[in-house]
């Protein structure tokens, strides 16, 4: 008897409250609304002092330690410089969409972060059973996806509008890196979807809560997903939208106080949504490792307390991933990021989508059901799968590499041509 059989049994044979009506529904969507949408405000605020206390613990420097206790303080007064600082319009823009443009940015930002689970259901004595998610929606996956990709258009708009070429270029560069990744990561998932049988976030959940996380089953899956997670959020190394020593600050260069803002308020509203989709999809959510306990009925405030918890500290841990990774890689050029983006991540992608379906259909075919054998045998398969895949990539000739070795007949013609040309620069090139 599989495990999801066991767990499903256990659900039923315990007493559970009934879902909450109509009218309660209503009334806990907007208190959770309020609810996330301000400690993911905050959160963000607070993500860009994590920022630079993090590039300060790295750098072996003090960060921002003047304003309040330890420099906590420090959002506070740079949300008020903003607020009061005087808002410019270049003289040749266009203003509407000039306006208009933070706001597209910021808006799917946040509105992504709707779909995702981040606690087990909550039981309230004569109301029912809450569902702790803002918006419940049976196709959550597939809602993130169509609406992540509306916030290219902020940035788009704001490079074209501010008739700067150094703003439209940081558009223009923008749009083509989300179209080169969005196809990546929307495939990398397809494993995923594979694997659960379903697009709704709860029932992902579910799945791996009952088998084993799929970052295990589908390592490669995550992989690519991450990278195109970076490149989604135009983060380094893949900042090539905004990169300060090319484009001085990209599609945001004439942007000034809280238009300014909104950006930087998108940008880390993509993180944090990146990194709970990240959580949900492949490292179960607010699944708590090794037990069943908090999977199953009878629900209580304290299952929910206790995995809101680990959710926010799996979320958390992304989120340094991504600010680590700023501070320790350089930036790509503009071949290899769209190199990598086709020429490798698009290939592995479908490939790897081969390998899972046939593997499942083979599984399903001996008759082994979703269970702790049919974790087992992807594992093992992603681990082959894993092993030619860096054997490849580690040659160093793959993601079009800023140098190469040179032929001994091409050196020796390239020496010859240095040889007879009389203004040739010793050591130079030709």
């Amino acid at each position: 008897m599989s495990s999801w059989l066991v767990l499903t049994l256990l659900q039923a044979a315990n007493p559970q409250l009934p879902p909450a009506s109509t009218s309660v529904f209503v009334i806990a969507t907007v208190i959770k609304m309020i609810v996330v949408f301000t400690i993911l405000m905050v959160g963000v605020a607070l993500l860009t002092l994590a920022e630079r206390k993090i590039s300060a613990w790295i750098q072996d420097r003090h960060g921002p330690n003047r304003v309040g206790p330890h420099g906590l303080l420090q959002p506070a007064a740079d949300g008020l410089k903003n607020i009061m600082k005087e808002e410019t319009y270049p003289e040749k823009a266009n203003i509407a969409l000039f306006v208009l443009a933070p706001a597209i940015a910021f808006i799917p930002a946040m509105l992504t972060f709707a779909v995702i689970p981040f606690a087990s259901p909550l039981p309230l004595p004569g109301v029912g059973l809450i569902d702790m998610v803002v918006a419940p929606l049976p196709i959550g996956f597939l809602y993130i996806l169509a609406l992540t990709s509306l916030g290219v258009y902020g940035i788009v708009l704001a490079g074209w509008a501010s008739n700067n070429k150094y703003s439209l270029l940081g558009g223009l560069r923008s749009s083509a890196q989300m179209v080169s990744y969005e196809i990546a990561m929307g495939l990398s998932t397809v494993a995923v979807l594979l694997v659960a049988g379903n697009v709704a976030l709860n029932d992902i959940i579910w799945q791996q809560a009952t088998t084993v996380w799929n970052f295990f089953g589908l390592t490669i899956a995550f992989l690519i997903f991450l990278i195109a997670a970076f490149a989604e959020t135009n983060r380094l190394p893949f900042d090539l939208p905004e990169a300060e020593s090319e484009l001085i600050a990209g599609y945001h260069t004439e942007y000034s106080a809280m238009k300014f803002s909104l950006f930087f308020i998108a940008e880390y509203s993509n993180m944090v949504t990146a990194s709970a989709l990240l959580v949900t999809l492949f490292f179960g959510g607010w699944d708590i490792p090794f037990t069943l306990w908090d999977n199953m009925a009878p629900w209580s405030v304290w299952k929910t307390v206790l995995t809101g918890l680990v959710f926010a500290g799996k979320v958390l841990f992304f989120l340094f991933f991504y600010m680590w990774i700023r501070w320790t890689l350089p930036r790509f050029r503009y071949d290899q990021l769209m190199s990598l983006g086709w020429r490798v991540l698009l290939p592995i992608s479908l490939a790897y989508i081969v390998l899972i379906a046939t593997a499942l259909l083979i599984l399903d075919l001996l008759g082994i059901r979703p269970g702790a054998m049919h974790g087992t045998i992807l594992g093992v398969v992603n681990l082959a799968a894993a092993g030619v895949l860096f054997l490849v990539l580690d040659s160093g000739r793959v993601i079009s590499p800023a140098s190469r070795r040179v032929r001994e007949d091409e050196l020796r013609r390239l020496r010859a041509r240095r040889e007879r040309s009389p203004l040739a620069v010793p050591g130079g090139g030709d």
